[in-house]
């Protein structure tokens, strides 16, 4: 379970011009994450844009970043959706070699009740050969996971690991962190607020930010998890203006621009999602320069 504490990425798939995967920038982006000491990656989340690629392209892409891995750090696979048997059937059909864990996300678009949510989680978590981390993300879902679905899953679930809170609601996030039992994982979904997140006793984050900064986030969030906040602090206030640059035109566009300036990837999104505007491009940049 431990696996799962401290600095985990949402890494970003990098797309050509011609929109096909460019699997020599994805290798050089999980070598550069890897060397700056990052915790585990999270391949084909929300920011791997994983619902544009075919099953095919994901599985290529899980197999790339697993060789260049090399058991290096621990590996989390995207594996989520609004279709409870699809999820199951695609557990049992993927192989788990290099594979540490998934990460689902709440079933979106259906307004499932909270018996729903429980009865979809605990399915998958049967089916699943390693543990789950649920994705609470209502703004993007609609639905939300209450404290109380979360705790009961947590404390009934064997398999289920942790969860990704990115509800921002601090009220249901202390009522998790409380009632959960000894070695459950809750992390950040939202790397603004991950650090008053770990102040109230999360484990970690996983970031979007870390694609372009590994090194310096890290520092941030085991500095926090020391409790040495003066340093976490100066760290977290030093990115809070790119962080927030970001998200301005959507994610993954904002971490893309941001790691095509730094010479990483290419400016490449597949639609509908766009590149940031030219505005926001140069604000962008000029976060970048002042960052260094």
């Amino acid at each position: 379970m431990n696996k799962f504490k401290g600095t985990g990425v949402a890494i970003v798939t990098p797309f050509k011009n011609d929109s096909s995967i460019d699997f020599l920038s994805l290798g050089r982006l999980v070598e550069h994450l890897i060397d700056n000491s990052v915790d585990y990656l999270v391949v084909l989340g929300t920011t791997g844009e994983s619902v544009t690629q075919s099953k095919d392209e994901k599985r290529a892409v899980i197999d790339h970043v697993i060789e260049v891995n090399n058991r290096k750090v621990p590996v989390v696979v995207g594996m989520g959706g609004n279709c409870t048997r699809e999820i199951v059937d695609d557990i049992t059909k993927n192989r788990f070699e290099g594979i540490d864990g998934i990460l689902s996300v709440a079933p979106y678009y259906n307004k499932p009740s909270q018996t729903g949510i429980y009865d979809h989680f605990k399915t998958i978590a049967g089916a699943s050969p390693v543990p789950v981390i649920i994705y609470n993300v209502p703004g993007r879902t609609s639905v939300n996971i209450e404290a109380a679905t979360t705790i009961r899953l947590a404390n009934e679930v064997r398999n289920i690991a942790a969860v990704k809170e990115a509800s921002g609601n601090f009220e249901q996030i202390m009522q998790i962190i409380k009632n959960v039992p000894s070695g459950f994982q809750v992390i950040s979904g939202d790397d603004t607020i991950t650090l008053p997140v770990i102040s109230i006793g999360g484990s970690g984050v996983i970031s979007v930010l870390a694609n372009a900064y590994p090194g310096k986030w890290s520092e941030m969030i085991n500095n926090a998890l020391k409790n040495n906040y003066r340093i976490a602090r100066e760290i977290h206030y030093q990115f809070v203006d790119l962080i927030s640059l970001l998200f301005t035109d959507g994610n993954p566009a904002g971490i893309k621009a941001t790691l095509s300036i730094m010479g990483l990837i290419q400016n490449q999104l597949r639609l509908p999602l766009t590149p940031v505007s030219r505005q926001v491009f140069n604000q962008i940049k000029q976060a970048v320069e002042v960052i260094g």
